[in-house]
């Protein structure tokens, strides 16, 4: 421990062999993807009939801007050098990116996508935003995961180094997902 970050903010993992960390997060970051991807490619895999799931995505309309409330108090916590708190934060952003995966993943396992009914320029909008949500979104994982690996073994200057490719990334997948949901909201059956 040689920062003072350090010194006063030893790592959240008892130092040593971080493999089974490796692995767990390793694993996430490739489950993750793959389970939302057979869910996109094989909608019928997990259905159960009569499933009532139509309040998910407004749930996670309010998980993500939770999320993004987070991410900016913690980057807010870390720039004023309150570490605690900045770990509060996204330790809490995190818990509810957990949830809102498992609720994305479980709504989308039982009902059919939404079409954008929207013409014009309003569709190539909804669309880009989409689109770079999703491809964003998926990066996401493995930047969390990283960032989150670095900061609980105290591998502080790591963890700053990604943490500044992650935070606007993250922040703007949280964002995005809600201006889509407000967006697609309307063609919801």
């Amino acid at each position: 421990m040689n920062t003072p970050t350090e010194q006063l903010h030893p790592p959240v993992l008892e130092p040593g062999d971080y493999t089974r960390y490796k692995i767990i997060l390793g694993t996430l970051g490739a489950v993750v993807p793959l389970l939302v991807a057979i869910l996109y490619y094989f909608p019928d895999t997990f259905r159960i009939p009569g499933a009532q799931v139509k309040f998910l995505p407004a749930l996670n309309a309010v998980l993500n801007s939770l999320t993004a409330v987070c991410l900016l108090a913690g980057y807010y916590f870390i720039r004023q050098n309150d570490v605690l708190k900045h770990r509060a934060m996204m330790g809490t952003a995190f818990a509810l990116g957990a949830v809102f995966l498992l609720s994305y993943v479980a709504y989308h396992s039982q009902v059919a996508s939404t079409h954008f009914g929207g013409v014009g320029t309003i569709r190539l909008v909804y669309f880009f935003l989409l689109l770079t949500h999703i491809s964003l979104a998926v990066v996401t994982v493995g930047l969390v995961l990283f960032t989150l690996y670095f900061a609980l073994t105290g591998q502080y200057t790591k963890h700053k180094r990604i943490a500044r490719w992650t935070f606007p990334v993250w922040l703007y997948v949280s964002v995005t997902g809600v201006v889509v949901y407000f967006m697609i909201s309307p063609y919801y059956t």
